[in-house]
């Protein structure tokens, strides 16, 4: 029992995320919002496979189709705790901002209900 003392929540950041999609989806029934299922782990045959599909390292958690006046629609990065944007997830960001997309990562349902509803108005 000792040794799962004070460890971290499996899969958090899907806790997160889930969360938030559910919050969006009460605040916004009329829109959508779509999850990326770029992450986690696989075997090699899997990933060959998913690559060979499209699946592209970097790209954000979350999208929000609906464009805004200034922007082409919102990609959302989920993190939680210390977790920070690996060098993939960085360059995706910047290009999405080049090509007229609004990015946000987020590290709370606080900071994604700030960030969506901002990008709604």
């Amino acid at each position: 029992m000792g040794k799962y003392v004070n460890t971290k929540p499996r899969h958090s950041e899907s806790k997160l995320q889930q969360a938030c999609v559910r919050w969006f989806k009460i605040q916004y029934p009329k829109e959508t919002i779509f999850a990326i299922p770029n992450g986690g782990k696989r075997n090699a045959l899997e990933a060959k496979i998913m690559k060979g599909e499209g699946v592209l390292a970097g790209v954000s958690d979350l999208f929000v189709m609906k464009p805004s006046k200034n922007y082409c629609g919102l990609f959302i990065e989920m993190k939680t705790g210390k977790n920070k944007l690996s060098v993939n997830q960085k360059e995706f960001l910047t290009i999405a901002k080049s090509k007229g997309y609004k990015t946000a990562v987020c590290y709370s349902l606080d900071d994604f209900a700030k960030e969506v509803n901002n990008y709604m108005k």
